[in-house]
């Protein structure tokens, strides 16, 4: 394709169409570009390869881009004395593709999206074959600084490229815009819900801490009551019988099967004289337990109050008598 017609400064070169447009016409997307000081712009393969849809970019670019479009970046940026671009994923075994490379590539390419600007490089060629040029047309307002590059009106073709995929850019902005509006909302809402539990909690909590401080207080008073209460005492003017001392002997102490024998020897006798005289070896006889069995006896009834010691009689045996206080 023949130059349009250049009016710049000598020893300057410029583009007669914007490179970030071309390369935005031809893909669809902006792509990561490294421009060398000769002019000439080099873009990662695999940028250019994933947005035509290539899942394989090495066997993309040994399909359809020949060796003098490819190059791998540190070999690009030698040559020029260049380090290596730092950030956003440059590396030096970056493989890169020359703008050729890159419409070597979208020719290849079978996405919708790539069809109106191939559509605009099969017309190039069809007038430079039918007229032996291509001439771009200049654009009807020029800038006015001195020295300023001629201004060249877009083809028709890739105007209409780049304004169908800004315009679905924007739609797609919108969308996202709108599905951002839509999770704020959500969050929003459940920082709202999760306000309310906690609230709900605390206000239980409040409510708990109250039922426990009144089950505290009515603990409190039944205390109170109970040791305000006066003890129960034994009513002197009923005379006990052997039921009624046995029956408090029970309440008084966990009675075994021995301590009951020596109870049930011993109740009649100390209800019907008001004193135990008897020595222990007759205890002993009539239970038939030892004699130092029935003394463990009496003195467990002697702990739980059930009667009291109150001397010895002439042959020294104990006396006992029921204890009723």
């Amino acid at each position: 394709m023949n130059e349009p017609s250049k009016r710049p400064e000598a020893g300057k070169r410029h583009e007669a169409i914007d490179v970030s447009d071309f390369v935005y016409a031809a893909t669809g997307h902006r792509i990561r570009r490294l421009t060398m000081p000769d002019g000439s712009h080099w873009f990662p393969a695999v940028d250019v390869c994933r947005q035509l849809g290539h899942t394989n970019s090495r066997q993309a670019l040994a399909d359809h881009v020949p060796d003098d479009h490819r190059e791998l970046l540190e070999t690009v940026t030698g040559a020029y004395g260049l380090s290596v671009p730092a950030g956003r994923e440059w590396r030096r075994d970056l493989n890169v593709i020359s703008l050729q490379g890159l419409i070597l590539l979208v020719n290849a390419c079978t996405k919708p999206s790539c069809a109106p600007f191939k559509q605009w490089a099969a017309e190039v060629i069809e007038t430079v074959q039918r007229e032996g040029s291509y001439t771009l047309e200049e654009a009807e307002v020029q800038p006015s600084e001195p020295g300023a590059p001629i201004a060249y009106a877009m083809p028709e073709q890739v105007a209409e490229a780049i304004v169908r995929l800004e315009e679905r850019n924007l739609q797609a902005d919108e969308q996202f815009a709108a599905a951002q509006h839509k999770s704020i909302a959500l969050q929003e809402a459940i920082v709202e819900s999760q306000r309310e539990m906690l609230e709900t909690q605390r206000a239980t909590l409040a409510a708990q801490q109250a039922m426990a401080l009144a089950m505290e207080r009515i603990a409190d008073r039944l205390d109170s009551l109970v040791l305000e209460r006066p003890a129960p005492t034994a009513d002197l003017s009923t005379p006990p019988t052997t039921e009624s001392v046995l029956a408090d002997w029970r309440q008084r102490l966990s009675v075994t099967e021995d301590v009951w024998t020596v109870a049930v020897v011993i109740a009649p006798v100390l209800v019907e004289e008001g004193q135990l005289r008897q020595p222990l070896e007759s205890i002993a006889a009539r239970t038939g337990l030892t004699v130092h069995r029935v003394n463990e006896c009496l003195r467990l009834l002697r702990k739980h109050a059930c009667i009291r010691s109150q001397g010895a009689s002439e042959d020294g045996a104990p006396v006992y008598v029921l204890n009723r206080s």
